[in-house]
């Protein structure tokens, strides 16, 4: 028997675990599916040499987080960086472009430009201070209050008219904010959409030769090199089937629930039953015999496209889908064999696309995304060899953690973000002995980036173990 069990072997799972064993433990990583990865990993899905990214595709938290760079994760995954980190797709055939250079951005966006370096500009001079303080817990001293009040004051002005107002520089921060599902404009969503932001022109948006695998498989390798066990399809239903005293859950806080009814207070398992649930998520994987035939040319060098039109369309359909689908859904669009021809036979090409949807809702939104690609990529439809569609409740299957296809882990406004799952400075712990919560749904919130693993594995190593 280990020192420490970690159920699910999604990024933070690994990084929970890895953080464990590194502290000299014995660590027991134990995963329901036949490889490791969660929503991180990358897989063939119904034609043969194609390959694609279940879950997250691109990876701007990965080169930002505290935690990959202590490990040297950049070290032992190949990660390509477009230039073009991303496009946001405008009404009439144009298109805002957001480089790594911030100068060509600016430049770029003509009159919008200055006012754009005002509010980027210095967050991005101060991106590892930032990351520092957006990826812990929110209820803790900030290690680095000057760059938290530049963040601030940028982040609460985006939330009244005045910055980023011009059409094209609009599009792009509300094509940013939108990856948090629901369309909101409160201080959480603006404030992650506006790191995110910082991200695209301070390490980049990269992608993983080989996919998000890669990033899944190293984490699994340094794991195993420091003592750590990893079993593959075995599904923890109750926790009697744990023996380990101290158990680390990279599963959803429902799934807490159910697994640790025995132990954990009823007020408090009431609380993770209740986790509230934004907006899901249908995925198109598509298989082309052509590279996409984009009607702006320089979206073929973008790492990530945006659909959706201007700033108040986007917002629009964003505010729609927490209730109904979208006949003209806000879209993310990536395209990785443009820079990893390994991803699809030679002179194919694989496309990853999704847009959000009411939470569980059943909906094949196949037919209008492709629609949405074909309206900026005329032609596009006749490239498409293979499309298979992932629906909000194919994404649970697929993932237990995805409930009803969300893949934030859980509400990401701000009452989501500091109640996460409960109110609490140290958020990780559950009021169980030896029970701690690693996933997602835990501080600092979604993304692949291990962050929420690796501080519940802190949080144990010091509470059950004294080690600091």
């Amino acid at each position: 028997m280990a020192d420490v069990a970690v159920i699910g072997a999604g990024p933070n799972g690994l990084a929970a675990a890895l953080t464990l064993a590194r502290a000299g433990l014995s660590v027991r990583l134990i995963e329901r599916n036949s490889q490791v990865g969660g929503a991180a990993r990358t897989l063939e899905l119904g034609y043969p040499g194609a390959v694609h990214d279940v879950g997250s595709a691109v990876h701007p938290m990965a080169l930002a987080s505290p935690y990959f760079t202590e490990i040297g994760l950049r070290e032992r995954v190949d990660f390509v960086v477009p230039a073009l980190s991303f496009a946001h797709s405008l009404p009439g055939g144009r298109a805002a472009l957001s480089w790594r250079e911030l100068d060509r951005t600016v430049a770029g966006l003509g009159a919008q430009g200055p006012g754009y370096r005002r509010l980027l500009g210095p967050i991005v001079e101060r991106i590892d201070a930032t990351a520092d303080t957006l990826m812990h817990e929110l209820l803790r001293i900030p290690r680095h209050p000057a760059a938290l009040a530049v963040f601030g004051v940028r982040a609460a002005a985006l939330m009244v008219p005045g910055p980023g107002t011009g059409e094209s520089s609009a599009a792009l921060l509300a094509g940013l904010s939108a990856h948090a599902a629901g369309g909101g404009r409160g201080p959480a969503s603006t404030g992650a959409g506006l790191f995110l932001g910082a991200t695209a022109h301070a390490g980049g948006w990269p992608i993983p030769v080989g996919g998000s695998q890669a990033i899944s498989n190293a984490l699994a390798a340094m794991l195993v090199l420091a003592g750590g066990s990893i079993e593959l399809d075995t599904e923890v239903r109750h926790l009697a089937e744990v023996g380990e005293r101290v158990v680390l859950f990279d599963t959803s806080p429902e799934a807490l629930a159910e697994i640790a009814a025995p132990v954990l207070p009823e007020r408090y398992a009431r609380a993770l039953r209740s986790t509230r649930r934004p907006p899901g998520s249908c995925v198109v994987h598509y298989v082309l015999n052509a590279p996409v035939p984009w009607s702006v040319p320089e979206l073929a060098d973008a790492g990530t496209i945006h659909l959706g039109g201007t700033a108040s369309m986007v917002r629009r359909e964003e505010r729609r889908v927490r209730t109904a689908i979208s006949r003209a859904p806000y879209a993310i669009v990536s395209q990785p064999s443009r820079f990893d021809p390994s991803r699809a036979p030679a002179g194919q090409h694989v496309l990853w696309a999704y847009c959000h949807v009411p939470n569980a809702d059943p909906s094949d939104m196949g037919a209008i995304m492709t629609a949405q690609i074909e309206a900026v990529a005329p032609g596009f439809a006749d490239t498409v060899l293979h499309a298979e569609v992932v629906t909000a409740p194919g994404l649970q299957a697929q993932n237990p953690n995805l409930v009803g296809g969300d893949i934030s882990g859980g509400a990401t406004d701000l009452l989501g973000m500091v109640r996460r799952p409960v109110l609490s400075a140290d958020p990780w712990k559950t009021p169980a002995k030896g029970i701690y919560l690693a996933s997602s749904s835990t501080p600092p919130g979604p993304a692949v980036h291990g962050m929420n693993g690796h501080l519940a594995a802190k949080s144990a190593l010091r509470r059950e173990f004294g080690i600091r």
